[in-house]
């Protein structure tokens, strides 16, 4: 992985102060909401507007950037979203405030895919997993980091939205000043839901699943932190543990699933999940809500639920023919992002109806439903012998183009895909 970090340490220099301010951002906005007594489901409107806006990047973000080249679109797509963090800044109007998420998830989106067929362009095919790993790594270490900068200043001053304005717009020195040509996008049109969950049926609900719950979670969980009493320094450490807990829980589930049946260990993950949201819930109404056992439970839930997804992406990637991987990895992160969309609009309308604690009943209720789904499917389809599956990638949800770093996909795909671009 070292061997790997001199070609592309100038784009996750990039990555890391994009994900800083990002991190930051998506943890000042909620506790903003919060104080200012906006009511819950508005803030779960704000807060959605985010990943509907990824939705259409994803789709149309690429457009941009064929049209007027990598370093254009990303320094375009970057002013754009540090001019609107500061606009978050001039003056407070939640439904103006979910325009900007829109806009802010729609430019997002184009810079993670630039920045994304760049790193493919520096890797040789032998170290695409490296650097695929590195740039999760830097992805999660800098969005955990980002959420702890909320305490240097008052949430409610102009100065976290200076900073983020900052980190934003720094992102753009290393990445502008690669060497490396912008090189081309590939256009793998993705798999149909239905053509994929013909393939893979817990492939396409457990990504929807991992986008209810994740972002259901990364939406509200500020919410629900200083509904219960919470600092703001409490709420960054309770949010970030779930980001750590995923870190460093992914890569140990995830070979675990390449030796016994993806859907046993999913299943029992789920249900992990589903235990820990029961005993969030105990903890914050009975316990009088410790932040350290909330912490706990927190970084377990994030590495149990961060696990979904590339688990998901595994079980259908054992399905899908090699020459569609790119195309179906494009499919299944639709799916989550739409699931992303959705999370924060239904925890939040069942925290405004109910409790703040609803946050977790919603998520329990998710992945027990998805929990039971898998132990069906075990049922109707039997498991594929563990040297026949492909192997476990952590992947990052950002766009489809990440598929491409993907080792699993090989290089014959990569490069037909940018040929056929």
């Amino acid at each position: 992985m070292l061997q790997a970090l001199p070609a592309v340490a100038s784009l996750l220099g990039g990555v890391a102060l994009l994900m800083l301010g990002s991190g930051l951002l998506g943890l000042v906005l909620p506790i903003r909401l919060s104080s200012e007594a906006v009511p819950t489901s508005i803030t779960g409107l704000v807060m959605s507007g985010y990943y509907a806006g990824l939705v259409l990047g994803a789709l149309y973000g690429k457009r941009f950037i064929a049209r007027v080249g990598h370093i254009r679109a990303f320094a375009a797509f970057a002013a754009i979203v540090s001019s609107g963090s500061l606009a978050h800044a001039l003056w407070f109007d939640p439904w103006a405030w979910m325009g900007l998420r829109i806009l802010t998830g729609f430019c997002m989106a184009a810079l993670f895919a630039a920045i994304e067929s760049w790193l493919n362009e520096k890797s040789p095919n032998e170290s695409r997993g490296q650097v695929l790993s590195l740039y999760m790594i830097t992805s999660y270490l800098a969005l955990g980091s980002g959420q702890l900068l909320v305490n240097l200043w008052d949430v409610e001053s102009f100065q976290p939205f200076a900073l983020i304005a900052m980190l934003i717009t720094m992102s753009l020195v290393p990445v502008t000043l690669t060497r490396v040509a912008g090189p081309e996008i590939a256009t793998a049109k993705p798999l149909s839901f239905a053509a994929l969950y013909r393939v893979s049926p817990v492939g396409v609900l457990g990504s929807f699943s991992s986008g209810v719950i994740q972002g259901a979670f990364y939406g509200m969980a500020a919410v629900f932190g200083r509904a219960i009493g919470m600092s703001v320094f409490e709420v960054s450490l309770f949010v970030g543990s779930a980001v750590f807990g995923g870190l460093l829980l992914q890569w140990p589930v995830g070979r675990l699933s390449d030796r016994f049946d993806r859907r046993t260990v999913l299943f029992w993950i789920l249900i992990a999940a589903t235990l820990i949201a029961a005993a969030e819930i105990a903890l914050a109404r009975f316990g009088g809500g410790d932040l350290y056992h909330l912490m706990l439970l927190t970084g377990l839930y994030g590495g149990a639920a961060t696990a979904v997804y590339p688990i998901s992406v595994a079980h259908a990637y054992d399905y899908v023919e090699r020459d569609r991987l790119v195309a179906a990895s494009s499919g299944l992160l639709l799916s989550y992002a739409i699931g992303a969309t959705a999370g924060p609009l239904i925890a939040s309308a069942l925290m405004q109806a109910t409790q703040p604690i609803a946050l977790f009943a919603f998520i329990g209720l998710v992945t027990g439903a998805f929990g039971m789904f898998v132990l069906y499917r075990q049922r109707r389809r039997a498991a594929l012998p563990a040297a026949e599956q492909a192997t476990f990638v952590p992947l990052p949800t950002t766009t489809p183009v990440v598929g491409e770093l993907d080792p699993r996909a090989g290089p014959t795909e990569a490069a037909a895909g940018t040929q056929a671009a």
